[in-house]
């Protein structure tokens, strides 16, 4: 069974910078579209961002627009979210997710692949 390894998460003050990386345990998986959610300890796992399997095609939520990137490195076979000017309301567990085809969506339930997530706290 293929895992999504994820790292970067942590604490950091408000207007910081945070880069989470995933990758998959093997290389079986790769030219996939991946994606990023998070889940607040009150809220629902929402989508953040989401990149088509050559990154011809992103996608980023109203609330990070301007403020995160998505990204991927082909030869390492890594996604990569670049987080700046981070608030207190990013704070959540991030979850990387894959699915078995190239394009991208932004619903959790098309995502057959998921990282046991990563903690992003942003204090005040």
């Amino acid at each position: 069974q293929v895992r999504l390894i994820e790292s970067g998460g942590g604490l950091v003050p408000a207007g910081g910078s945070l880069r989470l990386s995933c990758r998959p345990s093997d290389r079986s998986l790769n030219r996939v579209a991946m994606a990023w959610f998070r889940q607040a300890a009150e809220g629902e796992r929402e989508p953040v961002a989401a990149i088509s399997w050559n990154g011809d095609r992103t996608y980023l939520a109203e609330s990070v627009k301007g403020r995160f990137t998505i990204s991927r490195d082909d030869a390492k076979n890594t996604m990569i979210l670049q987080m700046d000017s981070l608030k207190p309301e990013d704070t959540a567990v991030y979850y990387c997710a894959a699915r078995s085809v190239s394009w991208i969506n932004t619903q959790a339930s098309e995502y057959e692949y998921w990282g046991q997530g990563t903690l992003v706290t942003v204090s005040s």
